[in-house]
């Protein structure tokens, strides 16, 4: 039975909060969409031309889904039978009241926070906008046309695929693009998403479903005032120290025809809620918008710090006009005081640093890219965001990049970030191939998209960097998409080439500047910021897929790798089998099957075979769908471990690894540490090791391994300790000695072959373990093998468990005889958290492991499933 259908129906429910900023207010209205009269698509799918119920905001996919028109386009393998719905012109409606009140004011103005994409909307039967871009704020003055009783808003949504494809069609030569479409609804020779300011994924992606929607997919609002309305609050630090902070509250105030004074009110309220600053003055306005700046100074200021760093302190802002509390006169808004700084130092080898300074202190980024967390944004709703948010929090990671082929997230997003202390590095929402922008048009659109957004989200301090976009520069570079296009057609490809310089090298950079509040500008990942080289690992940011990409080198090759800051890398691994049985009957959970190959997007299908390529390198061939689902998780794991261990290994040279990827947007195979249920996989618990805070990297590579100690904070005393032992726990050799480790960097132990540590041991019995101590306990431990894992010699059947009530939660007790690799703790699908997993059990040792959730021990127990290497 498929489960996920009921989980969708809820979710349909679900409007994201927070998606209207302060001083709107959410069109009280009843929605209803058709497919428009007359679309060719009418006489496959008859019927459908008749009003029914939508979801404001939502998609024309969930309302067809909700009225179980079509069936769930995540279940079985739907996709191909559904792409008609993206060829098809839409129709909404919404009816709705107005009361006397703001029918009183002067001025009225209906604002669209998401249309997608190409909308004609009405009011009362007349035009009121035209909209090209999903990404974009619409605004649209109403006074005088609106009325009490039945106002009718009318928005028909054309197919942006019929709309873009005959000018694509007609170009002498295109643009490269991303991923064709495999099922007709698009030329795979003329691709329009490019062309389209759309989430670039609805186009499809490696990791997730082409599902073409439209919609309107975040609120509309309808404000009314008389003289004057406060439009925006911005907070610019000029000087911030550890004893004061010079701030400016910039406030926009829209003024109408008739110039005149107005009484300004700002306070600021420290973390605790206490009043610190408060400056009042009477202004005068002049007819349009005015930009007033208001100083405020505080002393021994709060500093917002990443986590681990320091306390996430925030201040609330609050403005007004002519002291009211009406919304357009009064604005709110939480700030974290910081500084950010994009370092980028020389070095004495012509290579050039990467590193997020922070009030003055450099901070090494652990963490991950984030994708969007669903095909139709408008029902992912604040607590999924917090669900997958705290669990990159947990794993230790203290930045996340927000990839730029999904949409702007919504405040609720950076609002959890803020309080949670994850750095956020952003991208504007160009996700590869290469955009028109030598069509002036086009950029102009792009530039009001940018300055919407930047302003949207400036007030949040976990934002420390505005990105250009994803993979551009280096697909041009080093991809051939521009020696193709210079091949071609020279005259264009400089055209295209300069289009591209103008809109990453000038526009977006210079709407940061103006509107960005000092965060800093990088024009495209990776790049060294329009340097010659893209994709350079002595200068800039960079991506690494030779590693599972092509040549789809072993992992080892991650530790001859090594970057000024690694932005991408990753492997793939399936969600656990609880994830899979909502998308697949048990008969269905085969490698080759067809509902599997939809779930895996990479190599259009055959990323199987990639995947299965890495697990029997490392670890041998699967027995069953099951087992393949299980080590495609511990190769992923053991993998990027080895990565994220070497790029903090390497401080202060390398200042940043993020893995590819944390989340998913579907249920299905992909490079992500969380599933789309939040369920964590293998690498997830992996991380919260590697990125710990204090940490040991032993890292084994032709034939010798090199260890260092991994400290993020203050100077420490500890201990470290080598134990050489056989399998079955005879000890061969031992080595403990104290040692102190340095502040935010890293401390060298040494290098041992191999031979120097075997000393004639059998390689396939034999195993060294290296240990941390602190106060003496283990507080971190690398197993090292000698051969791959597939090759160990491993005695069978050493676990044994036992589950027990232990206070508020359960607690799963695992005692192993002999050594245990990768121990994997499966409750199959019960709604329960273990507090680790993923476990190496040394000969002899009992592990006490948490477990929490509304689940009965008689059903703990009888789900309970134990997967290890030994029993291969």
């Amino acid at each position: 039975m498929h489960r996920i259908s009921n989980a969708v129906r809820l979710l349909l429910l679900l409007i994201a909060l927070g998606a209207f900023p302060a001083g709107a207010a959410p069109l009280q209205a009843q929605w209803e969409f058709r497919l428009l009269p007359g679309d060719a698509q009418g006489a496959a799918h008859p019927g459908l031309q008749q009003w029914r119920a939508a979801t404001v905001p939502g998609s024309v996919h969930t309302d067809l889904l909700a009225h179980e028109l079509i069936r769930d386009p995540y279940v079985g393998a739907p996709e191909a039978e559904l792409q008609w719905i993206g060829l098809a012109d839409w129709e909404y409606r919404a009816r709705f009241d107005v009361d006397a009140a703001s029918l009183a004011k002067a001025h009225a103005e209906l604002r669209f926070d998401g249309l997608d994409t190409y909308a004609e909307v009405t009011l009362n039967g007349k035009p009121l906008l035209r909209a090209d871009n999903a990404h974009r704020t619409w605004h649209a003055r109403v006074e005088g046309r609106l009325r009490a009783k039945g106002n009718e808003l009318q928005i028909v949504f054309r197919s942006p695929i019929r709309t873009l494809l005959p000018g694509v069609q007609a170009m002498p030569h295109r643009i490269a693009g991303n991923y064709p479409s495999p099922y007709g609804d698009e030329p795979k020779d003329a691709m329009v998403g490019n062309f389209a300011r759309k989430p670039a994924y609805h186009f499809g992606w490696d990791w997730g479903p082409r599902y073409v929607t439209a919609g309107v997919w975040r609120g509309v609002d309808l404000q009314a005032w008389d003289a004057h309305r406060l439009t925006d609050v911005a907070v610019r630090t000029d000087a911030l120290d550890a004893e004061k902070a010079k701030l400016a509250v910039v406030l926009q105030v829209e003024q109408d025809a008739v110039a005149g004074p107005v009484a300004v009110d700002v306070e600021v309220r420290d973390p605790d809620g206490r009043s610190v600053a408060r400056v009042q003055r009477t202004i005068e306005l002049t007819p349009g918008r005015n930009s007033v700046d208001v100083p405020v100074e505080l002393a021994k200021p709060r500093r917002w710090w990443p986590v681990g760093h320091g306390a996430q302190d925030r201040y609330t802002v609050q403005a007004r006009l002519d002291g009211s509390a009406d919304p357009v006169l009064a604005r709110e808004q939480r700030i974290g005081l910081r500084t950010v700084e994009l370092r980028r130092e020389q070095d004495d080898k012509g290579g050039q640093g990467f590193a997020f300074v922070i009030n003055g202190m450099p901070i090494f980024a652990k963490g991950a890219n984030v994708i969007p967390f669903d095909a139709f944004p408008a029902r992912v709703d604040a607590a999924r965001l917090r669900q997958v948010l705290v669990a990159a929090r947990d794993a230790n990671m203290n930045m996340l990049r927000n990839w730029g082929g999904g949409y702007y997230e919504d405040d609720a997003f950076f609002d959890i970030a803020d309080e949670l202390g994850l750095l956020v590095w952003q991208d504007f929402m160009f996700g590869g191939g290469m955009q028109p922008g030598y069509d002036p048009a086009f950029r102009a659109s792009v530039v009001a998209e940018a300055r919407d957004n930047v302003r949207r989200l400036r007030h949040h301090p976990s934002i420390v960097l505005w990105c250009g976009n994803n993979e551009e520069e280096t697909a041009w570079k080093d991809w051939g998409h521009g020696r193709d296009l210079k091949s071609a057609d020279p005259v264009f490809a400089a055209k295209v080439w300069q289009g591209y310089v103008d809109l990453f090298g000038n526009d977006l950079r210079q709407v940061v500047s103006e509107d960005g509040l000092g965060v800093p500008y990088w024009s495209s990942s990776p790049s060294n910021d329009l340097d010659e080289k893209a994709n350079d690992s002595t200068r800039g940011d960079k991506h690494y897929w030779q590693v599972w990409g092509n040549p789809a080198l072993p992992v080892q090759a991650y530790l001859r790798e090594t970057p000024r800051f690694m932005s991408e890398y990753g492997l793939q691994a399936w969600p656990a089998v609880a994830t899979v049985d909502q998308i697949a009957t048990r008969a269905e959970q085969r490698i080759d099957s067809p509902v599997i190959r939809a779930h895996q997007k990479f190599m259009a299908g055959e990323g199987n075979t990639r995947l299965l390529h890495y697990i029997e390198l490392g670890y041998g061939t699967p027995k069953d769908f099951e087992d393949f689902v299980y080590l495609s998780q511990v190769m992923q794991a053991d993998g990027i471990a080895l990565a994220a261990l070497h790029h903090r290994a390497s401080r202060p040279y390398t200042m940043g690894s993020l893995y590819w990827q944390l989340n998913d947007v579907w249920p299905g195979a992909s490079w992500s540490s969380v599933d789309y249920f939040g369920r964590w996989k293998a690498l997830h618990y992996a991380a919260r090791r590697f990125f710990a805070p204090v940490t040991v990297a032993a890292l084994r590579d032709a034939g010798s391994t090199r260890v260092r100690l991994i400290n993020d904070g203050a100077a420490l005393d500890a201990r470290w300790r080598l134990r050489v032992m056989d399998v079955e726990g005879k000890v061969l050799r031992r080595r403990e000695q104290a040692v102190t480790l340095s502040a935010a960097g890293v401390t060298d132990i040494g290098t041992y072959a191999d031979a120097e540590l075997l000393a004639g041991a059998d390689p396939a019995r034999t195993v060294a373990v290296f240990e941390l101590l602190q106060d003496g306990k283990v507080t971190a431990r690398q197993v090292v093998g000698f051969v791959e894992a597939k090759d160990q010699v491993l005695p069978r059947q050493q676990l044994t468990s036992t589950l027990a009530i232990d206070g508020d939660h359960y607690r799963l007790r695992l005692h192993s005889a002999a050594l245990v690799r990768a121990a994997w703790i499966d409750f199959g699908a019960l709604d329960v958290q273990v507090e680790d997993n993923l476990l190496d059990l040394l000969p002899g040792e009992t592990r006490d492991i948490a477990v929490r959730g509304p689940v009965d021990l008689a059903a703990l127990r009888e789900a309970l499933k134990v997967k290890t290497l030994n029993d291969r």
